[in-house]
């Protein structure tokens, strides 16, 4: 193996897979001192994002990267990780003392088994942000979290990479890995959605720039929920008011079935949450689950 320099603890590092979430971290890791010997792409899309976030950084063979590397990032689609863990291994690629690293918020150190039976030490390390892969990223990462998993020996070192990358490192149990991705998911995600339905909304109303009129108050509104939880919330299934909900749904039901499919099963969740915390009484809750049924 290469290596990076004769400064303690900085590493060759190489990057599988130049994705928004792979250059950037090689970017940040790279930052921090460490030798980003190589890294691999296979569209052009990824070549130029790699050549943009880590120049002269040469594009290699997987293989070649693997045999050369200290510390390999394997930043890689979910479902592509563990083939490309077993079938690595079935080549004696990788070597003892090796980091290996993914970025898989589903996985934790387990699908790397193929990489601890060869004596490589398998980290897991999940960014809790988006990524747009380019440079701004890198501003991000100091505000940001990762989901961290390994085992207990080598845990200190999946931690100290990244607090090098800039973010602050937590501790997931590997049983507890799919429950923490499902709960990114279901959040940052399903924003995005909720965002882009009403958004469509309020262009078919005419409002040619409705991020005008929805950033503001979703900013707050995140603001708000990550300071107060459910206390901030305000609306009319927070009041009861279950007119206001039938006029929604009448509304919705003649403009987009799809949306008003969401609308009434965010509103009826929010409903039965609102009444676990007395928010609302029984009977409110009755009410507003009445106005959600519209013309069904």
């Amino acid at each position: 193996m290469d290596r990076a320099s004769e400064r303690p603890g900085r590493l060759g590092v190489a990057v599988i897979g130049a994705g928004k979430v792979g250059a950037v971290l090689g970017a940040a890791l790279r930052s921090a001192g460490h030798a980003v010997i190589g890294v691999s792409a296979v569209s052009q899309e990824s070549r130029d994002r790699a050549e943009s976030l880590l120049p002269g950084v040469p594009v290699l063979q997987i293989p070649e990267l693997v045999e050369r590397a200290e510390l390999v990032l394997l930043a890689v689609p979910d479902d592509a990780l563990e083939q490309l863990v077993a079938g690595l291994a079935k080549t004696g690629a990788w070597q003892l003392g090796q980091l290996v690293a993914h970025t898989s918020g589903r996985f934790g150190v387990g699908v790397l088994a193929p990489v601890r039976a060869a004596g490589a030490i398998p980290l897991a390390i999940h960014p809790a942000m988006t990524f747009s892969g380019l440079s701004m990223d890198l501003a991000r990462l100091p505000d940001s979290s990762f989901g961290v998993t390994a085992d207990a020996a080598m845990l200190p070192i999946a931690q100290a990479l990244v607090v090098e990358i800039g973010a602050e490192p937590v501790v997931v149990a590997e049983a507890d890995r799919a429950l923490y991705h499902a709960a990114l998911a279901h959040s940052a995600n399903h924003l995005v959605t909720l965002t882009a339905q009403s958004a469509e909304l309020l262009r078919s109303i005419g409002v040619e720039r409705p991020e005008r009129l929805l950033g503001p108050l979703l900013r707050a509104s995140l603001d708000n929920a990550l300071a107060s939880g459910e206390q901030a919330l305000t609306g009319p299934v927070a009041r009861g008011d279950s007119g206001t909900v039938r006029s929604h749904v009448q509304a919705l039901a003649e403009n987009s079935a799809e949306i008003l499919a969401a609308y009434r099963a965010m509103a009826r969740t929010t409903a039965l949450r609102a009444l676990a915390r007395g928010r609302i009484s029984a009977a409110e809750l009755a009410e507003i689950e009445d106005a959600l049924e519209g013309d069904q």
